[in-house]
């Protein structure tokens, strides 16, 4: 007889007080992507919280109505932001994701599902081994090109990017000199599918940072700093990798991260590790030297002369950028900063574009409502090309694009940072 589920007090989350915390106000629905589609209220953070208590209160096994209602988050941390009552929703639906996949709770389906997904994209080896089918499904199509079968690969393949195989295969130097005044050494965060699918980044990135006096390094290994796992509740794995990640930065002044949803694990270390003596302390005090790129370079002034850009750019809040890190104003800070780029801001900044990590994967349907949302609030700003400092944000925002109609140019502000010192146009 199969075993069945575990009661949710079986595997209680170490810091219960902070679902007290929730006062339960409604400052967060406005924010919420999924109640602003579905108007439920198990589909907004205080329902979920309610959710979280009631798993609490009244011990029993995990339904499958909380598992779905948990599942439906985003976990862009919108809801962090407006909150007035300081909730850590962050750490609250972390911890409770970590209960559900410990718990029999999913189906054996769903669980090998999520294996594969991780199984591919924390893997950059696999993904470049992955180009070139990607080149020949924008040829074919991925229904001719698959034949109407694996429904989830053709979805990923939709959204990926047009990377020449060169552009797969390249790789960053381990070091790159810094140029005129050395202001120290940043250990540069590569990613997996960030350094596969968006090299140009990691090479401008690179660029400007050796152009304002840092000697950058650039570690091969790890591959993944196990963000997507504990987004989405494999603690175990996500800590193996932080601890990789942790021991191959631990020589530098500064860490040094240009995706959202990785700088936003990277900070958030201590929490991970806040059971383990031994690595907690080393997990805080990395942590601690963490910095979005955006971030460090407003730390200090620019070297780099700036040349005019001539271009109108609309800003886009990656979520684990301005909800979960707080860090909005930097990179406005430095887009404006080039001569003759004017910015511009769309409506609904708040609203998930619904990338969301895997979540376009595992809940395609509201994610592309949401991408649809996100692009046409950009279109409307009249824009000729979109900043966006997440890899997710860039192809969810440019694939709902292409489905509509729009030619919506995306790049990181670090290619127009790029361009700019080097005077030439994106």
């Amino acid at each position: 007889m199969a075993p069945g589920p575990r009661a949710f007090d079986d595997i209680r989350p170490p810091e219960p007080d902070l679902i007290d915390d929730c006062v339960h106000c409604g400052f967060c629905l406005p924010t919420c992507p999924t109640y602003l589609l579905w108007g439920r209220e198990m589909d907004s953070p205080r329902g979920r919280i309610v959710l979280m208590k009631s798993g609490h209160d009244d011990p029993g096994p995990i339904s499958a109505a909380q598992v779905d209602a948990w599942d439906n988050c985003l976990g862009c941390m919108a809801c962090v932001t407006a909150c007035p009552s300081g909730v850590q929703y962050d750490k609250l639906i972390e911890d409770t994701r970590g209960q559900v996949e410990r718990s029999e709770a999913r189906t054996r389906r769903e669980r090998l599902r999520r294996r594969a997904i991780f199984a591919l994209f924390t893997h950059p080896g696999r993904l470049r081994a992955l180009v070139p089918l990607v080149a020949l499904q924008r040829r074919l199509g991925p229904e001719r090109l698959l034949g109407g079968r694996l429904p989830r690969l053709q979805a990923m393949m939709r959204l990926a990017p047009a990377a020449g195989m060169r552009a797969a295969v390249r790789r960053l130097p381990e070091v790159t000199a810094a140029r005129g005044t050395r202001r120290g050494t940043a250990g540069f965060l590569q990613g997996c599918v960030q350094r596969v699918f968006f090299g140009d980044v990691n090479r401008a990135t690179v660029a400007v940072l050796a152009a304002e006096g840092w000697e950058v390094h650039a570690p091969r290994l790890p591959r993944c700093c196990g963000a997507l796992q504990l987004h989405t509740g494999d603690g175990g794995e996500a800590r193996e990798l932080a601890r990789r990640t942790i021991e191959a930065f631990k020589r530098f002044d500064v860490v040094v991260v240009n995706a959202a949803g990785c700088g936003s694990a990277l900070k958030d270390y201590g929490h991970l590790f806040r059971d383990d003596p031994r690595w907690r302390p080393r997990a805080e005090a990395f942590s601690a030297r963490v910095r979005d790129v955006s971030e460090l370079l407003a730390e200090h002034e620019p070297a780099a002369v700036r040349h005019p850009l001539p271009l109108s750019v609309a800003y886009h809040d990656a979520c684990h950028l301005a909800h979960a890190q707080g860090v909005r104003a930097q990179p406005r800070a430095l887009l404006r900063g080039i001569p003759s780029l004017e910015l511009r801001e769309p409506a609904e900044w708040e609203i998930c574009c619904g990338s969301a990590g895997v979540y376009n994967l595992l809940k395609p349907e509201p994610a592309a409502e949401l991408g649809r949302r996100k692009v046409a609030n950009l279109v409307a700003t009249g824009t000729d090309l979109v900043a966006a400092a997440n890899p997710g944000c860039a192809l969810q925002i440019a694939a709902h694009a292409a489905e509509l109609g729009h030619e919506l140019r995306v790049l990181h502000p670090m290619e127009l940072l790029h361009a700019s010192i080097e005077g030439r146009m994106p």
